[in-house]
């Protein structure tokens, strides 16, 4: 007697749409590596210890430098994009070309 085994996929318990590239294959790799329900958890349990910053620290810097400069009208942000970069002894706002 002949009896067949019919394997479950387990249900996937992480909602792949709302991680990053990598996060993705991070999960994908240790899915591979050690087995779908071990790597779901492994990879939950590191998930939940990464930090969730998500502002860009040197966006902010710039922002706070220049927003002292921008209320005295000492400087002036052109509309459709600006470039910043550093010159002698200074910084160098100028209009992004398109």
């Amino acid at each position: 007697m002949v009896m067949e085994v019919m394997t479950q996929m387990p249900a996937r318990t992480i909602d792949e749409s709302n991680l990053t590239k990598g996060q993705v294959r991070k999960l994908n790799a240790l899915r591979k590596s050690i087995g779908n329900e071990i790597a779901e958890e492994a990879f939950a349990k590191w998930l939940s210890s990464q930090r969730t910053e998500t502002k860009d620290k040197h966006a902010e810097l710039i922002a706070n430098t220049l927003w002292p400069l921008i209320q005295q009208r000492d400087l002036m942000i052109p509309r459709g994009g600006y470039l910043v970069r550093r010159g002698r002894g200074r910084i160098v706002v100028e209009r992004a070309n398109s």
